[in-house]
């Protein structure tokens, strides 16, 4: 079957033939080229298409089965779930913004650090030719870390302390500025005709992370604060954090059905936050 979505086993790809085929589908089903209720292709159908074993197949429809986006029924074969929950993860969904054109990605949160994870793997595929955008514009809106900040901060205190602003702006500054190096490399070898990565921070507590790709669709999650230990100077502190990694992800689009109007509403309200921010108390980041 020559159903785009896919594509081909990468040979380069260090992952099994059966991870990567379950990330292949598992792609379609969060961008929803695969919709709720819709059949999969047969077991036959995908070994004949890749190459492989139908072992290899059932190996990779199980990891969806396990991560409740299908369900197999006997004898029909598996098919999207019908209401897939809405905690998603980022990384398919922006691979999949990289295949249009022209991309936009505006990030919001606290230091871009889990932005930075996912994006550089992105764009090493842009770097490797599998994706191939015409435009990419990057905007970064994060906290200014070499401020006092509400979070984090050691346990009895109020604010963070100087060794603590120190740590954040370390993070912080790693990732952006990693994000930075390899958009203006990308560009700078002619993989992409127009790229472009903007940077501004602001005094805002941090609660949330926001990801807006391609005017589209929104990523929204909220930061939990948690009490644990970080290494300071000579020896752990107790502090209260922030833990980005483990904020859920969910997800809103301005392409959803109609009975789902408040993802719309939700897209809309998020890109009027964004832009107010960045035009109004967003200033200038200082590399």
């Amino acid at each position: 079957m020559e159903s785009d979505y896919l594509g081909e086993l990468d040979p380069d790809d260090p992952r099994t033939p059966s991870k990567q085929i379950a990330n292949k589908l598992r792609a379609a089903i969060l961008t929803k080229k695969l919709k709720p209720g819709e059949r999969l292709p047969s077991q036959p159908e995908l070994a004949a298409r890749y190459g492989v074993a139908r072992e290899t197949v059932k190996s990779a429809l199980r990891d969806l089965q396990a991560e409740r986006l299908i369900v197999s029924r006997q004898g029909s074969g598996s098919f999207v779930r019908v209401q897939t929950e809405r905690p998603v993860g980022l990384r398919p969904h922006i691979e999949a913004a990289f295949e249009r054109p022209h991309v936009s990605v505006d990030f919001a949160g606290f230091s871009g650090e889990t932005l930075h994870n996912t994006l550089i793997e992105v764009l090493d595929k842009v770097r490797a030719g599998r994706l191939r955008p015409e435009s990419l514009k990057v905007r970064i809106l994060v906290c200014d870390t070499t401020q006092e900040l509400a979070l984090p901060r050691k346990v009895g205190e109020e604010a963070a302390n100087q060794k603590i602003r120190a740590r954040a702006d370390r993070i912080s500054r790693r990732a952006i500025d990693g994000i930075v190096d390899v958009i203006h490399e990308i560009a700078d070898l002619g993989l992409i005709e127009s790229a472009s990565v903007e940077i501004r921070v602001h005094n805002l507590s941090p609660s949330f992370k926001l990801y807006v790709l391609n005017g589209e669709e929104a990523f929204y999650g909220l930061y939990p604060v948690v009490r644990h230990q970080i290494r300071l100077g000579d020896g752990p502190e107790e502090v209260f954090d922030l833990m980005g990694k483990d904020a859920t992800l969910f997800h809103f689009s301005s392409g959803d059905d109609a009975d789902t109007s408040n993802a719309r509403q939700f897209v809309k309200e998020a890109k009027i936050w964004y832009e107010s921010v960045w035009n109004t108390i967003g200033r200038e980041y200082s590399a």
